[in-house]
């Protein structure tokens, strides 16, 4: 997605989509326009910009609910592992990344606007750059193993 029209085409999109539901939850129109202007930039302004899709044709098609749902579940964790190793990589050689979540909440708009297959699913934005010289991630609390893992 390196063309500037295909970004702005994206931003558009989603930010429709966006602005319906903030609207619907009857947000002030200055936050709207704050939250889908903080949006835009996080679209358009990134070095790279990679739109993560889940695609199920190679998906087994099993023939109840539960095990259509387990093989999807297994889809979307591999892209989810695929995508954190990507940030890895990305950091370990210098650059700094994020992951967007919002395709998931307009991924027709987003079929629509990038003219996608039918079959694609968007459900990450993946941002990757260089940060601004000076930055530094806030600091995080140390993580005690014991407060979130159970042994039985």
């Amino acid at each position: 997605m390196a063309s500037p029209e295909a970004r702005e085409r994206l931003a558009d999109a989603m930010a429709d989509a966006w602005r319906a539901d903030l609207e619907a939850e009857e947000l002030p129109v200055h936050e709207i326009a704050r939250l889908l202007e903080r949006s835009r930039v996080q679209i358009e302004e990134p070095p790279l910009l990679v739109l993560s899709c889940v695609v199920l044709d190679g998906a087994k098609p099993w023939p109840d609910k539960a095990r259509l749902q387990g093989e999807r579940d297994m889809f979307v964790q591999s892209l989810g592992a695929a995508l954190q190793n990507l940030l890895l990589a990305a950091e370990e050689r210098g650059l700094a990344g994020y992951l967007k979540g919002a395709p998931l909440f307009c991924q027709e708009a987003i079929r629509a606007a990038l003219r996608l297959p039918a079959a694609w699913e968007p459900e990450f934005l993946v941002q990757l750059g260089y940060a601004a010289e000076g930055f530094e991630p806030p600091a995080r609390e140390a993580i005690e193993v014991a407060e979130f893992m159970v042994e039985r």
